[in-house]
């Protein structure tokens, strides 16, 4: 079943497209990274899922139209945005009394479990904790609710790399039980490569590629080659070609890794590799 499914989804501000025709489907119990560079219309297809702008076309979320329903949604629905949202007067045990008296779905004693994992104090004030700790509180806050669908918009930005990887440890151990379904854009692709099961890039307003991770292994593949493979390796195809070192590094899509393996060491990229690759064959320069 889908959690969120779009079709000809279209959104305009004033003669700019922010989102051009987008047709997506994202099934239930799924980790979906979104990712593209900045202005590709990341933002405004998450603002359109959670209701927050007009849009033309076709989209469902959890079955509801988000922009008429969007009541009913966020009973639904959680949301961590990139800046801090909390107001930097409230104290941590504060923020935990208003969502408890506020929201049906939240279980304060699971809130207060998470944060024991933490260096968050009770008595600490929003203002006191550093960028790490308000995102601590506040993945705290969302793993308590009962949600449906979890969306975040670059979480970790800022984030060192010990308080990323704490980060999505807790949403795969403590939040994810493979029914709900999350949706995240990043810029930091490499911190979220082992957490995701599906893969979509965006680019001016479209879909440019999407895989399930699984996949990504079978369709894609690196190639490091000597520069006397060079001409070889071209007639193949790549869909990408860097330099490292000397050698040539061809990125191809469906050619068999057998055919490979004589030009040099066969890998599966990663997705920032990916990315770059697709990114580039769309006219994007990295």
């Amino acid at each position: 079943m889908a959690c969120i499914e779009a079709r000809g989804l279209r959104k305009m501000y004033g003669a700019t497209v922010a989102l051009n025709g987008v047709d997506l489907r994202v099934e239930e119990g799924r980790i979906l990274g979104l990712i593209g560079p900045n202005g590709a219309g990341k933002s405004t297809a998450l603002h359109a899922i959670l209701g927050l702008t007009p849009y033309q076309g076709e989209l469902k979320v959890l079955g509801l139209d988000p922009w008429r329903e969007r009541d009913q949604l966020m009973r639904e629905v959680c949301f961590i945005a990139d800046v801090a949202v909390l107001p930097r007067w409230l104290q941590v045990s504060q923020a935990l009394d208003y969502l408890a008296g506020v929201h049906p779905r939240f279980d304060r004693a699971k809130a207060e479990v998470f944060l024991a994992k933490t260096s968050v104090k009770r008595t600490s004030k929003v203002r006191e904790l550093s960028k790490g700790m308000v995102t601590q509180l506040h993945l705290a806050l969302v793993m308590a609710i009962d949600a449906k669908l979890l969306v975040l918009d670059e979480p970790t930005l800022g984030l060192d790399i010990l308080y990323a990887k704490q980060f999505y440890d807790s949403l795969l151990n403590d939040y994810f039980d493979g029914s709900r379904t999350i949706v995240v854009t990043t810029h930091q692709v490499n911190d979220i490569q082992d957490v995701l099961t599906d893969v979509m890039f965006i680019n001016r307003g479209r879909i440019v590629m999407e895989s399930a991770m699984d996949d990504v292994a079978s369709r894609y593949a690196e190639v490091m080659v000597h520069p006397d493979n060079a001409a070889a390796a071209r007639a193949l195809g790549p869909i990408y070609e860097r330099q490292v070192f000397g050698r040539g590094i061809f990125l191809y899509d469906g050619v068999g890794r057998e055919r490979l393996a004589s030009l040099g060491d066969v890998r599966t990229p990663s997705i920032a590799d990916l990315f770059v690759a697709v990114m580039s064959r769309d006219g994007v320069s990295v």
